[in-house]
């Protein structure tokens, strides 16, 4: 497996501990609707988290939030929005973005509520 690929799913573990410690019911992990895959869809209270999960080796490039890009927010809303439907749902949703960037002893973990689209 190529090793952006694991540090992607190292990512993604250490998002939903991050989330589970933090008092977050995990509902759903890669969600796939059409061209999106939701990383992780939590909740908590009565609100419901649509997080995607960002994870560099280095932040030299830029904060890793900084790649989330307008068209991959266009497929998660749509895809949260099937979900919604799907599962029947009445509850407010909120996109959030977990940053993650390796550091010298374990990793920077930076939670961004309400990071870039609320309805």
């Amino acid at each position: 497996m190529a090793q952006h690929n694991e540090l992607g799913k190292k990512g993604e573990q250490l998002a939903v501990d991050f989330l589970v410690k933090n008092n977050y019911e995990i509902v759903e992990q890669n969600y796939r609707f059409e061209k999106a895959e939701v990383d992780i869809i939590a909740k908590k209270n009565d609100v419901l988290a649509i997080v995607e999960v960002k994870t560099r080796s280095t932040a030299d490039f830029g904060n890793p939030q900084d790649f989330v890009k307008p068209k991959q927010i266009k497929n998660l809303v749509k895809a949260v929005d099937a979900y919604v439907i799907e599962n029947d749902l009445n509850i407010e949703a909120r996109f959030d973005i977990i940053a993650i960037v390796k550091a010298k002893n374990g990793y920077d973990i930076e939670h961004l509520k309400n990071a870039f689209y609320h309805f």
